[in-house]
C-alpha cells in the first residue's frame, strides 16, 4: 500500500485520541487537544536539545546553534498556547474540572525530563510514579545523564577554557554552578570570543523562555482557579508561584553586574 498523508501521519489514530471523561462538555474538548499539543511539544523540544547536547559534545557549536533556536522558537508557541486556553472562562472549566479526578500538570513525566535536562533536577519527583515502571526509569536515567549546561561547559573544556569539571556541581546537580570561576570566564568569553558569547545569549534565550511560560502558566491557572487547590491535590497557584523567576543558567544572567565599558 502506497504511503498516503493520512497514513504517514496517523491521522485517524491521532483524532480518535481525543476521549472526553465529561458527559459532552464543549470545553473539555480544547483542554485535551491543548495538553495533548503541549506532550508533542515536549517531545519534540527534547529531541532537538537532546541534539543540541550531541553536537557540544562534538564541538559543532554551529550546528548546536542553529538547533537550540528552533527549540526558542517552539517554546514561543507553548507560550502562545497559553492566549488559545486563556478563551476558556473559570466557569467552562469548572463545567467538566471534577471530571479530571486525580490527573494533574504535574503528572506530565515530559516537562520533568525537560527541567532536568536543562539542570533543574528535584529527586522528589520520582514520587509521583510507581518505581519500577517505564516512566520513572526514564526519569531516573535522564536525572543521572548531564545537563545541557553541562555538556556547554565540556565543549569549553575542550577549548581551553578554564571550567570546573564532572562532579564539580552542588548535589541537586544545578545547571550553573555559581562561582567567580566560570564567571570570570564567562566574561572574558564575552570580550574575545564572539561565536560562543552568541551561543551564550542563545541560552540566556532559553531561560527567559522558560520563565516566560512558567510566569504565563502561573497566572493561566490563577485566573481560572484562582487559589483553589489543583486538580489531583496539588498546591495549585503557590507551588506554580514558587518556580517563579529562578533561572535555569543563573551566571549567565550574573555576569551582566560584572561587563565594564
Amino acid at each position: 500500500m502506497d504511503l498516503t498523508y493520512h497514513s504517514y501521519l496517523k491521522v485517524e489514530e491521532l483524532l480518535s485520541l481525543q476521549e472526553l471523561q465529561s458527559p459532552q462538555e464543549h470545553d473539555e474538548m480544547l483542554f485535551i487537544i491543548i495538553h495533548q499539543s503541549y506532550e508533542l511539544w515536549f517531545k519534540q523540544m527534547l529531541h532537538e536539545l537532546d541534539f543540541v547536547c550531541a553536537k557540544l559534545a562534538e564541538g559543532n557549536l554551529d550546528r548546536a546553534g542553529h538547533n537550540l533556536r528552533r527549540s526558542l522558537t517552539i517554546l514561543k508557541v507553548l507560550v502562545h498556547q497559553v492566549d488559545i486556553l486563556e478563551t476558556m472562562t473559570p466557569l467552562e472549566f469548572l463545567s467538566f474540572r471534577d471530571y479530571l479526578q486525580s490527573a494533574s500538570g504535574f503528572q506530565s513525566y515530559q516537562w520533568r525530563e525537560l527541567e532536568f535536562l536543562l539542570g533543574v533536577k528535584t529527586a522528589a519527583h520520582f514520587a509521583r510514579f510507581p518505581e519500577g515502571s517505564a516512566i520513572r526509569e526514564r526519569l531516573e536515567r535522564r536525572y543521572r545523564e548531564p545537563s545541557l549546561w553541562q555538556w556547554f561547559l565540556a565543549f569549553l573544556r575542550t577549548k581551553g577554557y578554564d571550567v570546573p569539571g564532572p562532579g564539580a556541581g552542588p548535589p541537586d546537580d544545578a545547571s550553573s554552578l555559581r562561582t567567580g570561576t566560570i564567571r570570570n570566564t564567562l566574561t572574558d568569553i564575552y570580550l574575545h570570543a564572539p561565536p560562543v558569547a552568541r551561543f551564550c545569549e542563545l541560552l540566556v534565550d532559553l531561560d527567559e523562555g522558560m520563565q516566560e511560560w512558567r510566569y504565563r502558566h502561573v497566572k493561566m491557572v490563577e485566573r481560572t482557579i484562582g487559589n483553589k487547590t489543583g486538580t489531583g491535590g496539588s498546591s495549585g497557584v503557590d507551588y506554580l508561584r514558587a518556580t517563579l523567576f529562578n533561572p535555569v543558567f543563573p551566571d549567565l544572567w550574573a555576569i551582566r553586574t560584572d561587563f565594564r565599558p
